[in-house]
């Protein structure tokens, strides 16, 4: 039998492990100066002239990043029903209340259309997600957020690298997030970053990951522990020295897939985008569930489905959705399937993705 292609798979080597060995041996484990370079670094090679600051997750640089904006009680704000629980229950967790919206069916991205039919007095800012790598339609939703007086974030887990226009998403918000959970494509092993529009913003995270304090014991704010470790902020280091090459190396991956794929609708790249495959997403617009199946037990060939279940009908986040018709994102939650893309794919694991694929199109399952 094939050997399994698994659909993610994080890559850690040799310089990875000598990383944390260093670190260990110093003695200096917590936050400390890996934390502080790994930022610098982070900042210079994605999103320059902009501060950056490491926190413990992707989850916790979306809640602190809209607390240091000012979102609280009583606020709104507008994010995509399809995507990861994180994005709401972030705005969530601050008091204020997500607003579900449709999203563009060709990149899964919010529709801004949608977006501008949602904004209310109450509306503080919004909050699209760079869905799967692909940058989110910037251009119309900064020019509303501008006309409307709201604020705009990012949630960029998913894209590290993605540029709109010669834009690097993270740079058109108040503040974005960047994911280091080991199946991203970089990781500190857990993790996740802060991007900020200006070195006030970036202070407030810094302040509410260190319970509140920049001088040890002189609390200003009621805050949190979400820092990141020496460990995690060395292994996110070698990565970053990485992460370039394994881009272009998705991409090659998903063009072969794009040329070679039949039956099945193929991931569009709109106009001026660079996408970076976080995920390789098609549709299958009929039996999606024993589409998967039959990959992995005919085929051995790995398929994740993100998300089944979109936020608005999600019972943690629910309240906040009562009577909402999003179609396409009914519709993305039926028919998405993400196919292997990553950077540890064989030239033969491609051919075998492309005859799994293109024969259970053909039989019809």
């Amino acid at each position: 039998m094939s050997e399994f292609i698994a659909p993610a798979k994080p890559i850690i080597g040799e310089e990875e492990r000598a990383a944390v060995d260093r670190v260990m041996r110093s003695g200096m484990v917590a936050q400390g100066p890996e934390v502080a370079a790994f930022e610098t670094e982070f900042a210079e090679h994605f999103v320059p002239g902009r501060p950056a600051v490491a926190v413990n997750s992707g989850t916790a640089g979306l809640h602190l990043g809209l607390l240091a904006t000012g979102v609280g009680p009583g606020d709104e704000i507008i994010v995509p029903s399809f995507t990861f629980a994180a994005t709401g229950n972030s705005v969530a967790l601050t008091g204020a209340t997500p607003v579900f919206v449709d999203i563009e069916p060709a990149t899964f991205t919010l529709d801004p259309e949608a977006v501008a039919a949602a904004i209310t007095p109450k509306t503080k800012g919004i909050l699209p997600v760079h869905l799967y790598g692909h940058p989110a339609r910037m251009r119309e939703l900064e020019k509303l957020a501008a006309e409307k007086s709201v604020a705009l974030y990012e949630d960029a887990a998913q894209a590290h690298g993605a540029s709109l226009d010669g834009r690097p998403v993270g740079s058109f918000g108040e503040f974005a997030m960047f994911s280091l959970y080991p199946t991203k494509n970089m990781t500190s092993g857990e993790g996740g970053m802060v991007t900020t529009a200006t070195a006030e913003i970036a202070r407030r995270v810094k302040l509410l990951r260190n319970q509140g304090m920049e001088r040890q014991y002189e609390n200003e704010v009621v805050g949190f522990n979400a820092r990141m470790t020496d460990i995690h902020a060395a292994i996110g280091r070698v990565q970053l020295t990485k992460v370039d090459a394994w881009t272009r190396t998705r991409q090659r991956n998903a063009a072969f897939l794009d040329a070679h794929l039949r039956g099945v609708t193929v991931p569009p790249v709109a106009e001026g985008a660079v996408h970076v495959y976080h995920q390789y997403t098609i549709r299958v617009p009929e039996d999606r569930d024993g589409f998967v199946r039959a990959l992995k037990e005919e085929h051995q060939v790995g398929a994740g489905v993100y998300y089944p279940i979109p936020n608005h009908r999600l019972q943690s986040l629910a309240p906040y959705a009562a009577g909402l018709d999003l179609p396409e994102t009914e519709r993305a939650a039926r028919e998405v399937l993400s196919l292997p893309v990553h950077p540890s794919l064989s030239a033969d694991d491609l051919e075998r993705i492309v005859t799994a694929v293109n024969t259970v199109v053909g039989a019809g399952a």
